[in-house]
């Protein structure tokens, strides 16, 4: 079971990670919706509750299955640096205390990979 460090917290590093996603032209463009709020949203959901709180990404969503979802986008190892950077940024901007934050960041680094699904750069 993971520590839970709240939903705050979690919606925070959501903002944060898309305030970097819009920086970047060439990440930004792997999102179909102009408007990147319900993204923010949908990751604030995913995260609060791979994290212990609440099963509502579920209850709205279904089951996350991750790989399924971004199946669609070409998601090549620059573009998985290129997640992996705005997303550990801003990680180290909440500084979360360890363990829970070490952990984070070693999911995020795992789940980052899982994510590629071509070698088209």
């Amino acid at each position: 079971m993971h520590e839970y460090l709240g939903s705050d917290f979690f919606y925070q590093l959501a903002e944060k990670f898309y305030d970097r996603v819009q920086l970047d032209p060439e990440l930004k463009a792997l999102y179909p919706e102009a408007d990147l709020k319900p993204a923010q949203q949908r990751l604030a959901l995913f995260l609060i509750q791979y994290w212990g709180g609440p099963d509502t990404y579920s209850e709205q969503r279904g089951h996350p299955r991750l790989r399924m979802r971004h199946e669609p986008y070409p998601i090549n190892h620059n573009m998985r640096e290129k997640w992996l950077h705005c997303m550990l940024g801003a990680l180290d901007e909440l500084a979360p205390a360890d363990p829970p934050g070490a952990m984070m960041r070693k999911y995020f680094e795992q789940a980052a990979l899982a994510m590629v699904n071509t070698h088209i750069e």
